[in-house]
């Protein structure tokens, strides 16, 4: 059986996802905060892409992807190869505003779903 084309969706279905990701990356910069990181940046646009968390915690710089979904079942699907890659290229131009000499860069993932807590992938990319 051939999967289907995806559909367009609707604007209101769009501005709901889009409410359900500002959502989520306020949740996923919470706890990082909680856990001792401090949030540099938020939603960074570059001509190759957007990082949705700059965080710092001691010499490390995460440049962080948060992928948002409606239940925890879905998060296993959520990221892909070539997401990581986009945020990865990201983070190349950004580096420089960001991190320092002696700072360690990678780039994470959290995952954000309703009545779960935020999962975090650390060095989701190794390029």
């Amino acid at each position: 059986m051939k999967p289907r084309p995806a559909r367009p969706r609707p604007a209101a279905s769009r501005q709901a996802a889009e409410l359900r990701g500002r959502d989520g990356e306020r949740r996923a910069a919470w706890y990082l905060w909680l856990k001792g990181w401090r949030i540099l940046d938020r939603r960074v646009r570059t001509p190759s892409g957007e990082v949705d968390l700059v965080a710092r915690k001691g010499r490390l710089i995460a440049f962080v992807e948060v992928k948002t979904r409606q239940s925890a079942a879905e998060l296993d699907h959520a990221i892909d190869e070539r997401r990581l890659a986009r945020v990865a290229a990201a983070a190349e131009i950004l580096m420089p505003l960001y991190a320092g000499p002696q700072d360690d860069i990678r780039i994470d993932v959290i995952l954000v779903a309703p009545r779960t807590l935020p999962r975090h992938i650390e060095n989701a990319w190794i390029g």
